[in-house]
């Protein structure tokens, strides 16, 4: 038997990478289950099935009902499983990461624990976001400052270009309901953005909690990688589907953000940003190897003996 040192490395057909996968697919009131390596949704109408490895995150919407196999199928598949509340999205649970290598964590980690890189990502994150400022030299606080002052322009810009009415940013956790139809599509675009940027988090093996924006919560890092593209994709989507009526605003927002997320690769964008963010230019071997730390020197190679050697 071999152990698991000594897996064979996964072949790149086993499984689909992330940024090659749908960005999201919603269900609500069927019941989804397995067949084979595809995961069945069945209601009133009949079945329909969804290969499980093409899945960035499943969003399971009112009245879904989940069997043990098709979350066994996902979790190996590496797809994010998000329960849809009617009053917006909530994470829950995700799959195994779909890279055996431990080296974008480690630079993860490595970043995050010294106070001078961690700002330098910061920097650099917010750079993507609003490409052509002057972060150099900006504190946390200026950062910030920087970023409120953006939003709240894109907000304008955007109502303008609609001709829908903008009152200000106004939710309520829990009163989805409550908000006017722009504040209700930007929560919903918001939180789906949560549910797709945990997904790729997950796949790329990264830790969720170690953020450089965001920090003191699990999610962290997740909510730092969502907001990369919420001025750019979120916000202009939102005050479009507002523009179009007040009915069912968060599922038009669902439905026009998945098609906007398709339409600009933003997927493999997304993890290639994380790369870049976190590996800076080093390259890296995507290796399925388990070694042993030492003192001096390389790891050494796990699955041997040592009391032979030592």
């Amino acid at each position: 038997m071999a152990t698991v040192g000594r897996r064979a490395a996964l072949n790149p057909r086993e499984l689909t990478r992330a940024e090659d996968r749908s960005s999201f697919v919603y269900l609500e009131r069927c019941v989804i289950h397995r067949e084979d390596n595809a995961i069945t949704a069945e209601d009133g109408e009949g079945v329909r099935y969804i290969p499980g490895a093409t899945i960035g995150t499943l969003l399971l919407g009112p009245g879904t009902r989940v069997t043990h196999q098709a979350m066994a199928l996902l979790g190996d598949s590496g797809a994010g499983v998000v329960w849809v509340g009617e009053n917006g999205v909530r994470y829950y649970s995700g799959g195994r990461s779909l890279t055996r290598s431990s080296a974008l964590v480690e630079a993860q980690a490595r970043l995050w624990a010294n106070k001078r890189s961690r700002l330098d990502v910061a920097r650099a994150m917010y750079l993507k976001r609003f490409p052509g400022e002057n972060v150099e030299g900006r504190s946390r606080r200026e950062l910030l400052g920087m970023e409120g002052d953006r939003v709240k322009a894109a907000y304008r810009e955007h109502s303008a270009r609609t001709g829908v009415e903008w009152k200000g940013r106004r939710y309520v956790p829990g009163r989805f309901d409550e908000g006017d139809a722009p504040n209700q599509a930007i929560t919903a675009a918001a939180q789906c953005f949560y549910g797709v940027a945990q997904s790729v988090v997950a796949a790329l093996g990264c830790c969720p909690g170690l953020g450089f924006v965001h920090s003191g919560h699990e999610q962290s890092f997740v909510l730092d990688v969502a907001d990369l593209y919420r001025v750019e994709v979120a916000v202009p989507v939102a005050f479009d589907v507002a523009a179009e009526g007040d009915e069912e605003v968060g599922a038009r927002t669902r439905r026009a953000l998945r098609d906007r997320i398709h339409e600009e690769g933003l997927l493999e964008r997304c993890v290639g940003d994380i790369k870049e963010l976190l590996l800076q230019g080093k390259k890296v071997e995507e290796t399925d190897r388990v070694g042993l730390r030492t003192d001096q020197g390389p790891d050494i190679e796990s699955g041997r003996n040592l009391g032979v050697i030592w």
